[in-house]
């Protein structure tokens, strides 16, 4: 061949050379616009929600697409240095089950929290800082972490495993998953701000809810129930719970539940010297858990009903602390946050002031109550009681100027009438005296509730007297004893007398309590009235009176209890 057929050639090779260069070229030109708009939308996508688990969640979902990697997770970096909550994507359910345990910021996740720069390994094996995986951990090789900030705060790392086709990640990949986190960072700042804005929405919400309801009169329990609930809503909790003390301030006993699992937990006592809950009491400051499943000396049904992060908050200031309001969320979800307690704990303050305000205006009432009824009580002592005795006394003094027998008769069963009067009415101003909470009824009260019972049973309502200081001087053993003879009595009228009259006395006078009860029956047999009688006098006896049944002259049954005060 010449050499002038050789020449035109080599131009001609040189050409293919530069077009298949430039193709390569806008190859990679189109792959890099393709994955730049993809990271464009990846952004928009990431930014796009305002709900924090959601946008953390897509955040790994995100990087994963971009990279093309088989696995990847966010780990949430808390105080000390450790995981406060781990998201995985791209294992199956059966595959997280079989995990013994999730990662606990050790190894190269630790080294990543320790030192925030990103990390790209060709294999995790080969890294000096490797710890190894969990127990029935899925094998991973290459591998990409890079930290996501919030201003300078580092929030979390995340975590890229596993290559697809078995490549590793390159310079491309980092620089991709750098700029997503910086979108992620604000994202993550975009949520929390949402979510703090609303929280204090909702707490601005239900502090005038609470505090209007409380000083409206509303029940307390009703109000404690709101409480709980608007706080699971705040802090977009899974359970709430309102402990209270008893009396002793030994056990709390779970008043309000709310939530998954608030049956089983209704009514459920706790210890107040053990428990989580007892501390925040007897302490009165917030306490929190980041899980409960990690605490193995607490023996607590949250616990076993799978309850992770949890949150203690004192109702009122130490030492006057009211009850305990209890936070829980199911395990492997986001511990509550600083600003959640402080939130919390200025409610429940709150709630704490409103509860000791409507107590004061219930106490205001309840006082202003007993002042009418003194003075009513006054009033008829000193006015009524004593016009009507000076009437009867001058009735007596005319009886003596009547000389037909029957006027003389009919003024005589007036000045008896008045004599009635008088006793009834000193009964009522002694029941208007009586000084016996609300929450227990009165003596008085319960020997009514006993008549009207009896009343239901034999068809027509016996006749009821009650003379003296029942409620202020008839003690508590005694007041036992005289409702159970009364109980007793009344139950053998209902079922073996056959009366169709029936009348109840209760005096009390001269340091010495009677129990009187007649009925129009068929008298005294030798069965159960006779058997009933000896629990009766047994009764009696152990007081150091007597019980006495006999017949009147018109027939019937009367039964006298009288013991000592």
């Amino acid at each position: 061949m010449s050499e002038s057929e050789v020449r035109p050639l080599m131009p001609q090779m040189r050409l293919d050379e530069l077009l298949a260069e430039l193709q390569t070229r806008l190859t990679a030109v189109l792959a890099t616009r393709d994955r730049v708009h993809a990271l464009l939308e990846a952004v928009v996508s990431v930014g796009s929600d305002l709900d924090l688990e959601t946008v953390l969640r897509r955040i790994v979902e995100t990087a994963t697409t971009l990279v093309d990697a088989s696995y990847g997770a966010l780990g949430v970096v808390g105080e000390e240095n450790t995981l406060l909550q781990f998201i995985p994507v791209g294992l199956t359910e059966k595959e997280i089950a079989r995990i013994e345990h999730w990662p606990h910021g050790l190894g190269l996740l630790g080294l990543l929290i320790k030192d925030a720069r990103p990390l790209r390994l060709g294999r995790i094996s080969d890294h000096p800082e490797s710890y190894g995986f969990p127990p029935g951990h899925p094998p991973m090789g290459t591998f990409l972490g890079v930290p996501v900030r919030v201003r300078d705060e580092v929030f979390g790392n995340l975590y890229l495993t596993e290559k697809r086709g078995g490549g590793e990640f390159d310079e491309e990949d980092e620089a991709v998953v750098i700029a997503l986190a910086t979108a992620a960072g604000v994202a993550v700042e975009n949520a929390r701000l949402y979510e703090e804005s609303r929280r204090r929405e909702t707490w601005l919400q239900a502090s005038a809810e609470l505090t209007t309801s409380l000083l409206s009169g509303a029940d307390p329990h009703e109000v404690l129930a709101t409480m709980a609930a608007r706080a699971r809503r705040m802090c977009d909790a899974d359970l709430v719970q309102v402990l209270l003390p008893e009396p002793s301030h030994e056990w709390l006993t779970v008043a309000v539940a709310d939530g998954e699992g608030a049956d089983e937990l209704l009514g459920a006592t706790f210890d107040t010297a053990a428990t989580l809950a007892g501390d925040a009491f007897t302490q009165g400051e917030p306490l929190a858990e980041t899980d409960l499943q990690n605490v193995t000396d607490l023996d607590s049904p949250l616990r076993r009903l799978g309850y992770g992060p949890a949150l203690l908050v004192p109702v009122g200031a130490a030492p006057h602390v009211r009850g305990v309001l209890t936070l829980t969320k199911r395990s492997g979800r986001l511990p509550f946050s600083r600003a959640d307690q402080q939130m919390l704990q200025a409610f429940a303050g709150q709630a704490a002031i409103a509860l000791e305000l409507a107590e004061a205006r219930r106490d205001a009432e309840r006082l202003g109550l007993l002042e009418d009824r003194d003075r009513i009580a006054k009033d008829l002592h000193d006015v009524v009681i004593q016009r009507l005795f000076a009437t009867a006394m001058t009735l007596m003094s005319t009886v003596r100027l009547v000389e037909r027998p029957e006027a003389s008769k009919r003024l005589q069963h007036a000045i008896d009438e008045l004599d009635e009067t008088i006793r009834q009415i000193r009964s009522s101003i002694f029941a208007l005296q009586g000084t016996r909470e609300d929450s227990a009824p009165s003596l008085r009260a319960q020997i009514v509730d006993l008549v009207e019972g009896a009343g239901g049973h034999l068809g027509f309502m016996p006749g009821l007297r009650m003379e003296g200081q029942i409620d202020t001087l008839v003690g508590e053993q005694p007041a036992e004893h005289l409702l159970a003879v009364l109980r007793e009595a009344l139950s053998n009228v209902v079922r073996h007398s056959h009366a169709t009259r029936a009348e109840v006395s209760i005096e009390v006078a001269d340091r010495r309590l009677t129990l009187t009860i007649t009925d129009n029956g068929v008298g005294a047999g030798e069965g159960g009235r006779r058997s009933g009688l000896r629990n009766i006098e047994e009764r009696a006896a152990r007081l150091g009176g007597t019980a006495e049944l006999d017949a009147p002259q018109q027939g019937g049954t009367r039964l006298r209890w009288q013991v000592p005060l």
